[in-house]
């Protein structure tokens, strides 16, 4: 009697879908819960799926979606779903299946062995991105960790074909959704796995503890640092390298910039800020990301003032902009003072001042948000001065004498606060503006009223 035949992922390293310079060929899933409020509808996340999925490398030959009251616990969608999308594998020859939602261990195996062919979930799929653009040190270990965090309830013996993916992608491409950690960890067993997760935390501790000493210098510095946070791909690395000159990679790809980059920008009135770009936010990002790369997210935490670039062209702005608030909430920074600042502005139609305020009015987008194109350059100035004028409401007025021997004290003003007014007298150098609160004691001993020049 024939055996009917069992589906291995292995056999998959015989096939086209590891060919050098080929796209692999991906259908796309997602399912819509009623009873779940989100403000992301399927057809919505599935155009952000297909984003994601071009990012990572894969040839989107087709996708569907099903509305359902709950999840199937077998198949995550339904049976009958499931079936017509194994009914199209011979009309589309699709090579791996991607689901817009994160699946247990037992669906992905009951889709595989239905399929014939690959499944991977969202969250595998944003992990892969994440380590393609994981440059330094840092980065790598941060998504090293989350993937074993994602792998480890998952690790049973059908993972085994994972094992061999690092040396196949070394000699002929690597497969969507398993790049990464590498072969000798993919085929241990969950004691081993447990081990290289408690070796990437020790050493993420260490980074965590090399920043926050880089941190403290910064404190004491006294520099304000503003940190760029925002959906992914709304532009934040561009508005980096228009103030800063800074060179950071920019492109239009999801997750393009990953590992934090921090430059010093100097305001109109002459202050230097250091500003900091974070990677991006996205509707359902993994929890193993958020916790792996604490270290990173911490840089938000310690920021005096966040810029929430938005995307203002985007069909989801309203939705991204929803995201980015939710997630700040739920890394407790949404109490730090937020400046809205709508980006790309110059691809709309039409672009008028009362056309940007009617947008922003349906978003609603806070009033005092800056509109600005940090391609073209538009805006900048006055984003730097909103800047400084909300640093300076964080800051102390002051008016003081100081004698010329301690112009370095004026140098500090300069550099940390807001210097108002500057006039060299006999006496000394009588100034007037704002300072950080932190600062006034330095300066109390030269502290006046008002101050007249007897000449």
């Amino acid at each position: 009697m024939e055996r009917k035949r069992t589906y291995n992922p292995q056999d998959e390293q015989r096939h086209a879908y590891y060919q050098v310079g080929r796209r692999p060929r991906a259908f796309l899933v997602g399912l819509e819960v009623f009873a779940e409020h989100s403000a992301w509808s399927a057809q919505d996340s599935l155009q952000e799926l297909i984003q994601l999925a071009d990012t990572a490398g894969l040839e989107v030959v087709g996708s569907t979606y099903q509305k359902l009251t709950k999840p199937y616990p077998k198949y995550y969608i339904g049976p009958g779903k499931a079936q017509e999308i194994a009914d199209l594998k011979g009309e589309l020859h699709y090579e791996l299946v991607v689901f817009d939602d994160e699946l247990t261990g037992s669906q992905t195996r009951n889709l595989e062995q239905l399929l014939q062919t690959r499944v991977i979930d969202r969250t595998q799929l944003i992990l892969d991105i994440f380590a393609q653009h994981a440059q330094t040190r840092e980065g790598r270990l941060q998504v090293e960790l989350a993937q074993h965090e994602y792998l480890l309830p998952r690790l049973r013996g059908q993972w085994g074909h994972l094992s061999r993916q690092t040396a196949q992608g070394a000699a002929g491409g690597s497969a969507v959704g398993v790049r990464g950690p590498g072969e000798t960890q993919l085929e241990t067993d969950r004691r081993l796995v447990g081990r290289r997760i408690a070796f990437l935390k020790e050493q993420l501790e260490e980074v965590r503890r090399h920043r926050e000493r880089y941190r403290q210098r910064r404190r004491q510095s006294g520099i304000p640092v503003i940190s760029l946070v925002g959906y992914t791909n709304a532009g934040k690395s561009t508005l980096l390298n228009a103030l800063s000159g800074a060179g950071v990679r920019a492109e239009n790809q999801l997750f393009a910039t990953l590992d934090p980059t921090t430059r010093q920008v100097t305001l109109p009135g002459g202050r230097q800020i250091l500003l900091t770009d974070t990677v991006g936010f996205i509707q359902r990002l993994p929890t193993t990301l958020v916790a792996a790369f604490r270290a990173t997210l911490e840089e938000i935490r310690e920021a005096d003032l966040l810029l929430h670039v938005l995307d203002i062209t985007h069909p989801n702005a309203e939705e991204q902009s929803e995201t980015v608030l939710e997630t700040l909430a739920d890394l407790e920074v949404d109490d730090k003072p937020i400046l809205t600042v709508l980006n790309k502005v110059d691809a709309m139609p039409g672009v008028t001042a009362e056309s940007i305020g009617r947008v922003a009015e349906e978003m609603n987008l806070p009033a005092d948000y800056i509109p600005i194109s940090a391609e073209h350059g538009w805006g900048l100035a006055a984003l730097l001065e909103r800047i400084e004028q909300t640093l300076a409401g964080r800051m102390s007025p002051l008016e003081a004498l100081i004698p010329y021997t301690r112009n370095d004290l004026v140098a500090v003003w300069r550099q940390q606060g807001v210097l108002e007014t500057e006039e060299y007298l006999e006496s000394g150098i009588h100034v007037t503006g704002r300072l950080p609160l932190h600062l006034l004691s330095q300066f109390a001993p030269f502290r006046v009223e008002s101050v007249k020049d007897p000449g």
